[in-house]
């Protein structure tokens, strides 16, 4: 936990408290649906927590902003995120029911006001987002399909980055972005010290207009 604060540190008691109950939370929930590798728990703070919080490093989420997690998993990047921005709206999806009950649960343990979970395949998800997140899931040619339609215009966010989508992924994407008229990669090492950053990025797309 200490981690996350020597990153974050104008937490209220409120999020510390959050942060400090997540691995507990998850510790438990594992022991039923395997939702994290018994050898990821060990390095929670660091592979699972402070990975999603890197989007925060390219990002602050405004009030009202409504953000879509395509593929959350057991609920990562959008748990994390979601304690860090209160006033923004996280709308988690996953294609598999029981990480979705994890969600849910995890989300009501810590009195998340601010999530809301679905199962369901992403490109059924109905409604507009001020921003898409989503952590390595799948190749980014096969993720854009995904996200069409799903981003908000025109776009209100004029501070920093505007209306798009915030990719976890780590390695070589020249590749995977070549076919991308419009992207900015930030890496990780440059905004945490750890090892684990080395080859981890944040893949923004913007809006199309």
């Amino acid at each position: 936990m200490e981690i996350v604060l020597q990153y974050f540190k104008d937490l209220s008691p409120e999020q510390i408290d959050q942060f400090r109950k997540l691995r507990g939370l998850y510790e438990e929930w594992n022991a039923k649906i395997n939702v994290i590798s018994r050898k990821d728990m060990e390095d929670f703070y660091i592979h699972h927590v402070l990975h999603s919080l890197g989007i925060a490093r390219v990002k602050s989420f405004e009030p009202g902003d409504a953000v879509l997690d395509i593929g959350t998993g057991g609920g990562f990047p959008g748990i994390p995120l979601a304690i860090l921005f209160p006033e923004t709206h996280f709308h988690l999806v996953d294609s598999i029911g029981k990480k979705i009950k994890v969600v849910e649960e995890v989300a009501q343990a810590l009195e998340l006001q601010n999530v809301t979970a679905e199962h369901g395949r992403a490109e059924k998800v109905k409604g507009t987002y001020d921003f898409i997140v989503s952590r390595a899931v799948t190749q980014i040619p096969r993720f854009m399909p995904w996200t069409k339609g799903k981003i908000k215009s025109p776009r209100k966010n004029l501070q920093g980055l505007s209306n798009g989508i915030l990719y976890l992924k780590g390695g070589d994407l020249s590749e995977e972005v070549s076919s991308l008229p419009f992207f900015r990669i930030f890496e990780l090492q440059d905004y945490f010290k750890q090892d684990f950053f080395e080859t981890k990025k944040v893949l923004y797309i913007p809006f199309k207009v």
